[in-house]
């Protein structure tokens, strides 16, 4: 169970509504006429867990991962999230950047006998994945037409170069729907077919993700319709969003959902204005010894909501240790360190609160499948809705087609 707590300190103005009714209009248009295809991805994906199943994994104990931004950052959250819970999880390696001393440090892990191989790109030519796999074929003498046929995988938009590549060599491909942007596309095969055979629960993050759809549309979730108002009436003087996650294993959500909010909203509008929140992911209690001097006495153009998880389902205790000299600390003897971490969100909380500062709340009430699921839909939707509150096309990225064109330019010379 998720639970969503406003605490917003000034009020809209009165064509609040009218904003609010244009922007769920607007959202809804887009699910009723699959314009935009993330919002059906709960019901459509449920095919992709047994396709997945029927995939031979005698043997295998690894996944590798090659992709880069929503064709990783998706699946990443979800398996940092949900690892701790599942047992027997399959270790999946991720090949990202085109940093070489990652990529050599990634190659030194990899079981090549035991692995499972997914070159994930929706466009089928993104230059660092693709380089990768390149170098990942050459490292380990893939056999793409002989005994590694089996073992590697594509998942691409329908058509795509890389589409037309794994027909050529008879590989398995599962697809993107076209109308499911990358950054949108982690409850598609691009984040379902691997972490279904890595062993983690997918019919219950669908399931989560799929009842806040549903609820929102059924007008049962309009908390997201108040944040996304306030977000967008405050964001001449309140830029920056700021995401403080108190659970180390949120920090790969936290840089989903940068891509996810800076990637969709940063535009230009209809006037031909700059548009956009400021996305700025932090984890507590440690960025409570950095940022948060910055957020309580700097600039004023920063709003926080506050991720907790209410029950870790581990008791971890802080012993009944006094150590001389410090004995003031000797309060907390005795206490969890899950009620520690969160006592300390809590007391940051009305740290900014009492210095002005907006703020919200989600807690968990667990880290479950169903409530990961729950969580990657409500951001979507939010997304959706802010920025057909901005007036912006939430789903295109002129600005990283532009660097990626200056790019293919300067090397190919």
């Amino acid at each position: 169970m998720l639970t969503f707590t406003h605490h917003y300190q000034s009020t809209e103005n009165n064509k609040g509504e009218e904003i609010i009714q244009n922007a769920l209009s607007r959202v809804t248009e887009e699910m009723q006429s699959d314009t935009i295809g993330y919002y059906k991805l709960p019901e459509g994906s449920k095919g992709l867990i047994d396709a997945a199943k029927s995939i031979d994994t005698t043997g295998i104990t690894q996944i590798v991962i090659m992709g880069i931004g929503g064709s990783s950052l998706g699946i990443k959250a979800v398996d940092a999230l949900l690892r701790p819970y599942t047992p027997g999880a399959k270790e999946i390696l991720y090949f990202e950047n085109s940093d070489p001393l990652t990529i050599l440090e990634n190659l030194s892990k990899v079981r090549e006998n035991e692995a499972l191989f997914f070159i994930i790109s929706k466009s089928g030519s993104t230059i660092e994945t693709t380089s990768i796999f390149k170098k990942i074929i050459d490292c380990f003498n893939l056999d793409l037409d002989g005994k590694d046929q089996q073992r590697v995988f594509a998942i691409t938009d329908e058509g795509s170069v890389l589409s037309d590549f794994a027909k050529y060599h008879t590989l398995r491909e599962f697809n993107i729907p076209h109308n499911v942007g990358g950054r949108f596309s982690v409850l598609s095969a691009v984040g379902i077919v691997p972490l279904t055979l890595a062993g983690f629960d997918t019919a219950e993050l669908l399931g989560g993700a799929g009842k806040m759809i549903e609820n929102f549309f059924e007008g049962k979730e309009d908390h997201l319709l108040s944040k996304a108002l306030h977000l967008y009436s405050h964001s001449s003087r309140e830029s920056i969003n700021v995401l403080f996650s108190y659970a180390d294993r949120l920090e790969n959500l936290t840089k989903w959902y940068v891509q996810l909010w800076g990637e969709s909203l940063g535009k230009i509008d209809r006037e031909g204005n700059n548009v956009g929140l400021t996305p700025i992911g932090l984890i507590g209690a440690v960025d409570q010894h950095s940022f948060l001097q910055l957020i309580i006495e700097g600039p004023r153009d920063k709003n926080v909501t506050f991720i907790k998880i209410e029950d870790f389902q581990r008791e971890l205790q802080i012993p009944a240790v006094s150590l001389h000299a410090i004995e003031k600390t000797d309060f907390i003897n005795g206490k969890n360190f899950g009620t520690l971490i969160n006592a300390q969100a809590d007391a940051t909380l009305q740290s900014l609160l009492d210095s002005g500062v907006n703020c919200d709340t989600i807690t968990m009430s667990c880290v479950d499948s169903e409530n990961v699921g729950s969580l990657l839909a409500y951001y979507e939707l939010l997304t959706s809705l802010v920025g057909a509150m901005f007036g912006v096309n939430t789903y295109d990225q002129p600005g990283v087609e532009l660097g990626k064109q200056i790019l293919y330019k300067n090397l190919s010379k």
